[in-house]
């Protein structure tokens, strides 16, 4: 079993090991293409993913720690909401952000046409939104409460008592604040840093609308512009690389963020009572936990809204609800399935590596390679496996390989696993977590068999951590592009693909309803994790 497994994982791997394999099959005509990317297009995709990242970075640093001392360490009118709104950006995936905010703000839109009305200027009233640093303010809106969560999380559980202990030394708070609750929680902004950053290298569709040169616009080019397997191999390659020494910053963030708490006499983790602000000082905290709610989900959701009214007033043939029905369909077919799959995969994985403690021989390392593919961008997945199969079909042209990957719902699911199963498997293992080696060995000692203790004892206790596992990954493959679009089934269009391609061709009313569609289903986990803290405060 555990042979089977090892075998599953490192074939899951297959994707990252193919964009890396790429460098041992080098030959001159791969040389020459190499030598010509760092002469020519290579600095200018360097350069402008390094701004965007480092202004994403910047950007979600500042809000995500300003907004979480804010409702962690004080107390103002609207706190309580607040703590769980903030989160809501979280379900709206960056393209969609910027399909609405284009149409809301460009040049020939009805707010700069009315504006223009009323005061009489002429030209544009604002920059264009299409440009490097309205994909910086973009990503920072969408992708901040990574470093919400994670710093609010420290400050609430770690900050507690020092923060009280400097108060009664005589403190100020500012010099609490500064002194204490920020380098306390340094780890957790780093792990959130990180995290936005790799998101953000990830994208394809806010770069790909936008016109910018990055990364993962470039792999895409050069696959389906350039028709070069070998020049995308080598990008994917690069971008993967910059992408481990993220990850690397973020799991040794991760490990620095284990603090030792003290208890409260009720055994719960002790809490910090928040500072009262009134007047101005109130006024600032609920303005700066209003903006990226406003900005990140709640205007760009009611203009997606009312874009869908008009298209719906001024449509010459009404929506086409049947083609959205089968968009829909699909989209749910493949997060249903790969869901499906990659839970029942993480079950599996679980249960045999608990025995060993985690150290299922060669099962450990495998599992720990499979759990870097959340990490690997979408772009990058789909070169590492079209790019090995091409490479294959050329040795062997009469294996059917390319037949059963390239625009198949195989290599589609097989894509999503490799780069989602990391998701299920963390849920699962978590889950794992709370449950004690102790009752696997009284099990065993009453007879119990592997299959009857996974069965009629894990199963049962993993109920929520597998629903969980099955939700999250069902949620991230309904947002998926870059995969899909290089992937899918001819005439199988997700709602991803459609309100992209809508988006591209400045159709943006009729992408408007996909898009909606993609972000009600993102608020589902949104709305469960608000709960759960909800419940974990009570």
């Amino acid at each position: 079993m555990r042979r089977l497994l090892t075998l599953l994982c490192l074939l899951l791997a297959f994707p990252v090991l193919g964009v890396l394999a790429a460098w041992f099959a080098l030959d001159a005509d791969a040389l020459d293409t190499l030598a010509h990317q760092f002469a020519t297009v290579l600095p200018g995709y360097a350069l402008q993913s390094a701004l965007l990242t480092l202004g994403v970075a910047l950007g979600v640093m500042l809000l995500g720690t300003a907004t979480a001392a804010a409702v962690t360490l004080f107390d103002f009118p609207g706190r309580r909401a607040f703590e769980w709104a903030l989160l809501l950006p979280l379900a709206m995936p960056a393209y969609v952000l910027a399909y609405a905010w284009t149409d809301a703000l460009q040049f020939s839109g009805p707010l700069q046409t009315s504006l223009r009305e009323l005061t009489g200027a002429r030209g544009a009233l604002w920059p264009d939104v299409r440009s490097l640093g309205g994909a910086v303010v973009l990503f920072v809106l969408v992708l901040y409460p990574y470093v919400y969560l994670l710093t609010r999380t420290a400050l609430g559980e770690r900050a507690a008592n020092l923060l009280e202990a400097a108060r009664l030394l005589g403190a100020g708070l500012r010099r609490r604040v500064m002194a204490v609750a920020l380098p306390l929680a340094r780890p957790a902004i780093t792990a959130g840093v990180a995290l936005a950053v790799m998101e953000t290298l990830a994208d394809y569709g806010v770069g790909a609308y936008f016109g910018l040169a990055t990364f993962s616009t470039g792999i895409f080019k050069a696959w389906l512009v350039m028709d070069d397997r070998i020049a995308a191999a080598q990008l994917a390659s690069v971008l993967l690389l910059v992408v481990g020494a993220l990850l690397w910053v973020e799991r040794r963030a991760q490990r620095r963020m284990r603090f030792a708490t003290s208890r409260s006499g009720s055994g719960g983790v002790a809490e910090a009572l928040p500072m009262r602000l009134r007047g101005a000082a109130a006024v600032a905290a609920w303005a700066l936990c209003a903006l990226p709610v406003l900005l990140g989900f709640v205007l760009p959701v009611g203009w997606l809204l009312w874009m869908l009214v008009q298209e719906v007033r001024y449509a010459e043939f009404g929506l086409p609800l049947a083609r959205f029905a089968g968009w829909a369909w699909a989209s749910f077919r493949l997060a249903a399935l790969a869901a499906l799959l990659a839970t029942a995969l993480a079950l599996a994985l679980g249960f045999a590596l608990r025995p060993a403690g985690g150290r299922g021989g060669g099962l450990a390392p495998a599992a720990g390679l499979l759990s870097l593919g959340y990490a690997v961008p979408g772009a990058v997945v789909a070169v590492g496996v079209l790019a090995p199969v091409g490479l294959i079909q050329s040795a062997w042209p009469e294996l059917p390989i390319t037949s059963l990957v390239t625009g198949t719902v195989f290599g589609l699911v097989f894509a999503y696993l490799s780069r989602f199963s990391a998701v299920a498997l963390q849920s699962v293992q978590a889950g794992y977590a709370r449950i004690s080696p102790n009752v696997d060995e009284t099990a065993r000692l009453l007879g119990a068999g592997p299959a009857r203790l996974f069965g009629r004892l894990h199963l049962p206790l993993l109920q929520r951590s597998a629903a969980a596992a099955a939700l999250l990954v069902f949620v991230d493959v309904m947002k998926e592009l870059p995969a899909t679009l290089m992937l899918r089934p001819f005439g199988s269009d997700t709602l991803a693909v459609v309100a992209y391609n809508f988006a591209r061709d400045e159709r943006l009313g009729e992408a408007a309803l996909p898009s909606l569609a993609i972000v009600a289903v993102g608020l589902i986990p949104v709305l469960l994790l608000s709960r759960a803290m909800r419940s974990e405060r009570s």
